[in-house]
């Protein structure tokens, strides 16, 4: 019998609608001092720093066009669970690559453009929570406005991390938008490889079990995945591998079970 799955952490969605606007207000912040030499550095794969900057704007503007637009037909059961999310993206990449550049090439001055973003959201979606059910048009499918809201703490403190490589920047991350990020991606994890054989703490923010074999119910767990959270969002978006975090001692890994290589990256 495969192992039971736990039911979705609940999220509150007036504080995720804040943490979303804290770190978008990080990055506006940052954004307001980048050179024109730093906009034309490389900042993700094939995007240039300017490119990056503007693909960030996006995490917010999703939802902002979707509050815009009537409720999508064949609710209430959205047709993406907050769980499903990280997996279902994959296959937007090349549209979203494709809007990017279009985005960067449109709005020659960014900070406008991070402007009209936020004061954007900041009217559309609802600040008491009593949308949070609302079903939303996403590009995987529809989802609840409550789930979209966390998926946009992955968006903006992953490329957050992204920008800050590139750059040399510091920028900040808003702790309840890292704390939102790092638990929806440790779920997605033991979603993804359900079991009680191995324990992965990502402290000071989440701790989940995952991987099928003999479950641990007491007292030291045999196989026990210990990472930071900023290490543990890049191993779970590729931007780092398993084997390079454990050779740099970024994850600490006990037990023949602890090995979390094949269930990684979650999204691509």
């Amino acid at each position: 019998m495969p192992p039971a799955k736990k039911r979705p952490r609940a999220y509150d969605v007036t504080r995720t609608r804040t943490a979303v606007l804290a770190q978008f207000a990080h990055v506006r912040d940052a954004v307001r001092t980048l050179t024109p030499e730093q906009l034309a550095l490389p900042g993700l794969g094939e995007w240039s720093v300017r490119e990056l900057v503007a693909h960030l704007t996006m995490a917010l503007e999703r939802v902002s066009r979707a509050m815009e637009l009537p409720e999508p037909a064949g609710g209430p059961k959205p047709e993406i669970a907050l769980l499903e999310w990280p997996f279902s993206t994959a296959g937007n990449a090349e549209g979203i690559a494709g809007h990017t550049r279009e985005l960067a090439a449109a709005h020659p001055d960014l900070v406008a453009l991070y402007e009209e973003t936020a004061a954007r959201f900041t009217e559309l979606v609802p600040a008491d929570g009593g949308a949070t059910d609302r079903l939303v048009a996403t590009r995987g499918g529809t989802m609840r406005l409550g789930d979209f809201l966390v998926t946009r703490t992955v968006e903006l403190v992953v490329h957050t991390d992204d920008l800050n490589r590139a750059t040399g920047l510091g920028i900040p991350c808003d702790r309840q938008a890292l704390a939102a990020c790092t638990r929806l991606l440790a779920d997605a994890l033991a979603d993804r490889a359900p079991g009680g054989s191995v324990e992965v703490r990502i402290p000071p923010f989440a701790v989940v079990q995952c991987i099928g074999g003999p479950k641990h119910t007491r007292g030291t767990p045999p196989n026990v995945v210990e990472t930071d959270p900023l290490t543990w969002i890049r191993l779970a978006t590729g931007r780092t591998l398993w084997a390079e975090a454990l050779g740099s001692a970024q994850v600490s890994a006990s037990g023949r079970r602890a090995d979390l290589a094949a269930s990684l990256p979650l999204m691509g």
